[in-house]
């Protein structure tokens, strides 16, 4: 069976909500529909869909972060955060265990102005690619997110002039090549290994969205055993809401290894 998996870093589920985010979620139509930063805690928005059941992790900070997940599929279990009692405070990691895989939804932390997170950050891509290696010695993984990362000059706009800017550091673009070096594939480059001008965040400033003047950090990765099952990945950037928008991708279950 295919399925089909959206990954939105929604920028404020409340505000999305007032801008067009119910009929992007019913025109995409997925299995699996993952959220991040959805800055809210429990009991603030009561949004609901039919068919589908929800699984939420909030920042103890409100306003903040958060993570959540609609699925038509109703998992094996559910488990919050990673496990490590310094990254589990800001909602940033819910995994599903599906008969399958295990699907993972991550808001990963930025390094903010000044770099002055960037420390913290690389004990959150250590820690978060081992949590990510003892899933997939168990079973298939399918992780989305927010990574906060643009791994090649091709996924942003101006790499040059970003060289040293949280996002696109040589210290985390190497987390990143070591995370796919660690068994992962990145889909999108996958079925598009060259392909540029194609990003999924836009800064609000200086008309970035309309000029396209952009970054690639939002990601669908596999591990790289489900590579034969992959049909199809897309980034919808005709999807407004946010300064990001979704991305997708499409895995064939059932299909034959070849």
């Amino acid at each position: 069976m295919s399925m089909k998996f959206i990954s939105w870093n929604v920028n404020g589920l409340r505000a999305c909500c007032g801008k067009g985010f119910a009929e992007a979620f019913a025109s995409l139509d997925a299995d699996f529909f993952c959220l991040q930063e959805t800055k809210m805690q429990p009991g603030q928005l009561d949004l609901a869909f039919e068919g589908y059941r929800s699984y939420w992790n909030s920042a103890e900070k409100k306003g903040y972060s958060g993570t959540a997940i609609f699925t038509r599929h109703e998992p094996l279990s559910v488990t919050y955060g990673l496990g490590l009692e310094p990254h589990d405070h800001e909602g940033r990691v819910i995994t599903l265990e599906m008969p399958d895989f295990y699907l993972v939804t991550v808001y990963t932390p930025n390094s903010q102005d000044g770099l002055r997170r960037l420390d913290y950050r690389m004990e959150w891509d250590d820690a978060f690619r081992d949590y990510l290696q003892r899933l997939d010695a168990v079973k298939p993984v399918v992780v989305c997110g927010d990574l906060n990362v643009a791994h090649r000059e091709i996924d942003l706009k101006n790499p040059k002039t970003n060289r040293k800017n949280a996002g696109f550091t040589d210290e985390e673009r190497a987390k990143f090549g070591q995370l796919l070096e660690a068994g992962f594939t990145d889909t999108f480059r996958h079925f598009y290994p060259d392909a540029e001008g194609v990003y999924s965040w836009w800064s609000y400033r200086f008309k970035a969205r309309e000029k396209n003047a952009g970054w690639r950090i939002d990601y669908f990765l596999v591990s790289d055993r489900l590579q034969p099952r992959l049909r199809q990945a897309a980034i919808h950037n005709e999807v407004y809401g946010s300064d990001h928008c979704p991305v997708e991708v499409v895995v064939d279950f059932d299909a034959p290894d070849v």
